[in-house]
């Protein structure tokens, strides 16, 4: 890697040594091809019971790691980063995570419907790694862990309440395109998820590409006590991301426009009514792309196709991965910063990252 090589190039031609079977695994991880006709059993790495764990972190200097300088990446300047690692088997796959209000405590949770939660450590304005880190089942109504189900694609989290860790707490479940909501303030990860209805055309949505983006709205907002669910790459008959307004004033279906074949893989709301969506793309040919879309919270409707524009671009000229959850805070001194964390897929090639920017136009 110092000698020259790329982590473009390296990655592309690690890709290309794969088996085809481990190049096919690769694949349907970043939604490259089409899956398999029935969900997968549930992975072992879904644990049974609440156990703190530990997770070390090596600080990625330079997200542009061919030139240190370079800190201004479209409307985002890079903050600080770390590649996340645990001796614990069953950390990885992170889908997503939200924040508390000083960009603190967290709730983050695996595609294996496992919950994981604690806080992060700042050396002034530098993430430097994570501490109190509990890892802990998801579990349903009937207080089992949803995997017992088959539940265990969890993709997508909302928050509907002002403190994170006192809250309702949604979890989108991709393949079988159900919504559960949690209220942390009966028993925090301790608490049993309630299916929320969802509209009938949620469940038509395509297997392995169906709810990867929740939103609550708050108070005080256009479209307040809304729950926004966008889809991965579910399309409409014009070939947009199918998403809905589930509850609030004027519940519906809309679409988002779809551009350079980018799927959805995360969002999260801004308090000046910006609705960030997070989106990625994945060919052998083209590598991995990330990018980040505004679209104003005002212009979603039953019926409208949304869009909005770039604010930031990379690929794995840059240290990213698989990015699939984003969430914003504001620091005391008025930054908006947003914080990015990448599903590693429980892959010897991919990443842990926890990457910060401040939103800076």
């Amino acid at each position: 890697m110092r000698s020259g090589l790329s982590r473009r190039r390296f990655l592309t031609s690690a890709a290309a040594g794969l088996s085809s079977a481990a190049m096919a695994a690769l694949a349907q991880a970043q939604s490259a091809i089409e899956p398999p006709a029935k969900p997968l059993p549930p992975a072992p790495v879904s644990v049974t019971a609440p156990v703190a764990i530990e997770v070390n972190a090596r600080p990625i200097p330079s997200f542009d790691p061919r030139d240190r300088s370079h800190v201004r990446f479209g409307s985002l300047q890079y903050r600080s980063g770390l590649v996340l690692t645990s001796p614990f088997p069953g950390f990885g796959g992170l889908s997503g995570l939200r924040l508390d209000r000083k960009g603190e405590r967290f709730i983050s949770f695996s595609d294996k419907g496992n919950w994981f939660t604690g806080r992060i450590v700042y050396r002034n304005t530098e993430m430097t790694g994570l501490a109190d880190v509990e890892a802990a089942p998801m579990l349903g109504p009937d207080g089992r862990p949803i995997t017992a189900r088959g539940w265990y694609d969890s993709e997508s989290i909302a928050i509907d309440g002002s403190q994170i860790y006192d809250s309702r707490v949604y979890i989108g479940l991709e393949r079988v395109n159900q919504v559960l909501r949690f209220d942390f303030s009966k028993g925090f990860t301790r608490s049993l998820g309630e299916v929320v209805p969802m509209p009938l055309a949620v469940k038509k949505l395509p297997f392995n590409k169906g709810l990867e983006a929740l939103v609550f709205v708050p108070g005080g907002m256009p479209l307040a006590g809304t729950l926004i669910a966008l889809s991965e790459r579910g399309l409409d008959a014009n070939g947009n991301l199918v998403a809905f307004l589930v509850g609030g004033p004027s519940p519906g279906q809309f679409s988002v426009r779809r551009t350079e074949k980018f799927d959805i893989s995360d969002a999260t709301l801004l308090a000046s009514g910006e609705l960030l969506v997070l989106e990625r793309k994945f060919s052998l040919v083209e590598g991995l792309n990330v990018r980040i879309r505004s679209i104003a919270l005002k212009s979603l409707a039953p019926g409208a196709l949304v869009d909005g524009p770039v604010i930031f671009e990379a690929d794995l000229g840059e240290e990213i991965d698989n990015m699939e959850g984003i969430d914003a805070f504001v620091t005391p001194q008025g930054e908006t910063v947003l914080t990015m964390v990448s599903d590693d897929n429980f892959s010897l090639i991919q990443r842990t990252l926890l990457l910060q920017f401040v939103l800076v136009d």
